[in-house]
């Protein structure tokens, strides 16, 4: 078919008017250091490497939040587990909940002994 008898097709891309219509902006970005070097061991001896991964409650933050690989993400889980259970690391962080329970049972305390 002669290109003059296609009014409608006059590009070989009719949607598109550019080549690259949505551009990013070139942004220069940090490259983030891994967290685990090539020369750590994840062991569950290791307390100074583990607690990196644990939550302030004592939870074990996610693989997401670690930018860490799936099978570093396992590795750390296993040793954070053994770890518990030799007791080198607690189940669960409740000092601060144990201070606040503490000093709200002495306020109730003395509410009830003025009375």
């Amino acid at each position: 078919m002669d290109k003059s008898k296609r009014p409608f097709l006059k590009s070989k891309r009719p949607f598109l008017k550019s080549k690259r219509p949505f551009l990013k902006s070139k942004r220069s970005f940090r490259r983030r250091l891994p967290p685990i070097q090539s020369g750590d061991q994840i062991d569950y001896r290791n307390m100074g490497l583990i607690s990196r991964f644990i939550s302030e409650q004592g939870k074990i933050l996610s693989r997401r939040v670690n930018r860490l690989t799936l099978k570093q993400q396992r590795l750390i889980t296993l040793a954070i587990k053994q770890a518990r259970i030799l007791s080198s690391l607690p189940f669960i962080n409740n000092e601060n909940q144990f201070e606040r329970s503490e000093s709200t049972a002495r306020t109730i305390g003395r509410r009830t002994r003025k009375r």
